[in-house]
């Protein structure tokens, strides 16, 4: 019972960093309109934010290592609720910008410890059918942001999702304080030379880099369809908000649905082949997308060509991502923090160049997350090799 209710806890910690971006995304036209600003800055918004995830993220296993991960989970958590109530009350794109970089070094706090977390824990098939678990209840609440965006943009303008992300921030602050327990029971020394030097050894290992790069490529093509789903909804395809909140969340509802059962996948299938038919799927998913774009444009096609990369995603996810954990077991904090400062830099890249590109054409964002896929392809196989 007391393991359930810390999961729970770190479920609830990790709430806020996984739907800020979804609950957003509705609010961007209007965002837009509100600070008369251009379309390529208010995807800046996610942009920005990832950079600050990356700045903090390269830091905050090892001192998670050094000083425990109950104190690093209630200061970082409390930079991440200061962002969030700092985008509410944000007068201008800049303030704004400058707020969801604050919240983006708050928001790498518990995507790696809670990770770290789980590792202490728990070992091998059972850490990754927990992954594959939250990564359902996760992706479960990220398939409801969008709708849930599209009301409270309604209700209460852009700031709306901008407020519930902040108060679920207080309340899993409070939480955290309260009751999140303590896992690591050897502390690691902080210096920043031994810190440069786990991540030399990990950055030297070839195996390490492909199997890390890999889903974070495939969370950055994600990313990169959330970030220009609403434009392309709604003012390419002209569909309500409504509906494009409808689009996106069975996109995102598939990743769920099948991330509940990737345990089983794994359990049965293995880890090789749950990694070679979910990579597989991801490029012929955003290759249709890709052809669809440019033959015969249109919302449903979208969604659907969308949904088997999100399921190949979901099959590929828990075991690469465990597996290139496994590689350093003493470097267990440094290699979380490098796998996600890896990603958050690369989403922020891919975010930006997309921003850049996006002309309302969706046939730019298929081509944009196709390269994605193919390069997390690419590494894939070399990583399988091994």
């Amino acid at each position: 019972m007391k393991k359930f209710m810390h999961l729970i806890l770190y479920i609830i910690a990790l709430i806020a960093c996984c739907i800020e971006v979804d609950i957003s995304v509705p609010s961007f036209p209007n965002l837009v309109a509100h600070f008369n600003t251009s379309e390529s800055l208010a995807q800046h918004t996610v942009s920005i934010n990832f950079l600050g995830f990356f700045i903090s993220a390269l830091i905050i296993g090892p001192l998670a290592d050094a000083y425990g991960r109950r104190p690093i989970m209630i200061i970082g958590n409390a930079i991440l609720m200061i962002g969030a109530i700092g985008c509410v009350w944000a007068p201008t794109i800049t303030t704004l910008l400058l707020a969801r970089f604050i919240q983006g070094l708050g928001a790498a706090t518990s995507a790696v410890v809670v990770f770290a977390m789980i590792a202490d824990t728990c070992k091998g098939n059972k850490s990754t059918q927990l992954i594959g678990l939250m990564n359902c209840v996760l992706t479960c609440l990220m398939a409801s942001s969008p709708i849930v965006g599209s009301y409270l943009n309604e209700a209460f303008g852009w700031q709306g999702s901008y407020a519930t992300v902040a108060f679920i921030c207080v309340v899993s602050w409070v939480l955290l304080v309260l009751a999140l327990p303590e896992t690591l029971s050897v502390k690691k020394p902080f210096y920043l030379k031994g810190l440069f030097n786990d991540a030399k050894k990990l950055l030297k290992n070839k195996t390490f880099l492909q199997k890390s790069i890999a889903p974070s490529l495939l969370y950055a093509a994600y990313l990169i369809f959330i970030t220009s789903a609403s434009f392309v909804y709604m003012q390419t395809f002209k569909l309500s908000m409504h509906l494009y909140a409808l689009h996106q969340a069975f996109v995102v509802a598939v990743f769920a649905l099948v991330s509940l059962f990737s345990g089983t996948c794994l359990k049965h299938a293995g880890s090789s082949i749950c990694v070679r038919f979910g990579i597989s799927l991801s490029i012929i998913g955003a290759l249709a997308f890709l052809l669809v774009s440019i033959v015969c444009p249109s919302a449903l096609l979208t969604t659907l060509t969308v949904s088997i990369f999100a399921i190949g995603f979901a099959l590929f996810y828990p075991p690469i991502f465990t597996a290139s954990l496994e590689i350093f077991p003493d470097l267990r904090g440094s290699a979380i923090s490098l796998v996600m400062s890896k990603r958050a830099v690369i989403v922020a890249l891919a975010t930006w160049i997309m921003g850049c590109f996006y002309n309302g054409n969706s046939a730019r964002v298929a081509l944009v997350m196709t390269i994605a896929v193919g390069v997390a392809l690419l590494a894939s196989v070399a990583s399988c090799r091994k």
